[in-house]
């Protein structure tokens, strides 16, 4: 792995994939510590490595992986929410941020200009559906052993596409 610096270099994403059934007391406060209360839920969070060191305790009940810009902007389209349940749009940012578009915001996002706690009235939490298709590997395993949980690279795009 990489020097990591404190800001972190890299945007992941973080999908809860199994539920509070039978889970140790510190991997449930983690989880609810990345906003991770249900399944198919998703948090977009630095690489930083107090990040890394929650991520590895909740491998068994997550997958995560480096999100790019094309998949973020969709996801801020389809799942993105302010509160009170209201789409995140377009002309919201331009009034409220010094952002003109959806696109843009995922521009600066990934190139860790904002945070996506930093603007105001947003949610930081993606609420998915299960994935069009299903899982394809057994949900209790790891990715690298033909599973789905744990670290997934690039490859967390695919999932999201199919979530949204």
């Amino acid at each position: 792995m990489s020097q990591v610096n404190e800001k972190g270099n890299k945007k992941l994403i973080v999908v809860r994939i199994r539920g509070n059934v039978n889970v140790r007391k510190e991997v449930k406060d983690t989880l609810k510590m990345l906003r991770l209360n249900r399944i198919n839920h998703a948090v977009l969070i630095d690489d930083r490595k107090s990040y890394l060191g929650m991520l590895q305790k909740v491998k068994d009940y997550t997958t995560w992986g480096e999100i790019n810009e094309d998949t973020l902007e969709l996801l801020l389209k389809k799942r993105g929410r302010l509160e009170g349940r209201k789409k995140l749009t377009d002309q919201y940012l331009k009034k409220y941020t010094e952002y003109q578009s959806i696109k843009d915001l995922s521009k600066a996002i990934i190139s860790n200009e904002i945070n996506i706690h930093d603007i105001q009235k947003i949610k930081p939490v993606f609420r998915l559906r299960p994935p069009k298709g299903g899982h394809h590997g057994k949900i209790k395993r790891h990715y690298k052993a033909g599973g789905v949980l744990g670290n997934r690279n690039t490859e967390i795009n695919d999932l999201i596409m199919k979530m949204i």
